[in-house]
């Protein structure tokens, strides 16, 4: 069965953007060369394809072959105009306002998020990347596999937390399977649900 991963970059507070939830990159995170050399070679398919191309980047990448994604944070994306920011994933967004994708390889879901990962684990394939936001990471709280953080040392007081939308108590356990310091500072930090 595939698993769901949520790799996404974090504060030492535990946000994932600023308060006005905007791109983080550059502004929230800076993006050091030992930061981008890590993820060219280790998580090069989570690298955006404008990215991907400007560097040179071919390699397919061995973890994920599916990418998740809420509105909001598709709207980042769209703002920079990339209207398909994974063209080397399939690539879905999860939205109750946008009916129509403006990529055609980009598909709209509006349905439960729950169900159509549980699909997705079902089929055949790579790891399912969860790239965010929060609310989408709330509503997959409880379908998480395994998480992969980006701590960043910079603390932003308040901003999008890892997860929104969350209600009552519902601890989850997770075991620490590997860690990466770089030298700039950020702590790649994986765990895998117990």
């Amino acid at each position: 069965m595939r698993t769901l991963t949520y790799y996404v970059a974090t504060t030492l507070d535990g946000f994932i953007a600023g308060p006005d939830g905007g791109d983080p990159t550059g502004t929230v995170f800076d993006v050091t060369p030992d930061y981008v050399a890590h993820v060219t070679a280790h998580y090069p398919e989570t690298l955006p394809g404008p990215a991907r191309q400007a560097m040179g980047v071919t390699a397919e990448g061995t973890r994920f072959d599916t990418v998740l994604e809420g509105r909001r944070s598709y709207q980042v994306g769209l703002d920079a105009g990339v209207t398909d920011a994974y063209p080397h994933l399939r690539h879905y967004v999860f939205s109750r306002t946008l009916t129509t994708a403006p990529d055609p390889a980009v598909q709209v879901v509006a349905g439960d998020p729950v169900a159509t990962v549980r699909e997705l684990k079902a089929q055949q394939g790579k790891g399912i990347w969860l790239v965010g936001g929060a609310e989408l990471a709330g509503a997959l709280y409880a379908e998480i596999d395994e998480l992969v953080l980006k701590v960043n040392p910079v603390t932003v007081g308040s901003g999008i937390p890892l997860f929104a939308g969350k209600r009552g108590a519902d601890l989850r356990s997770f075991a620490l399977t590997d860690h990466t310091v770089l030298p700039s500072g950020v702590a790649f930090l994986t765990y895998a649900r117990r």
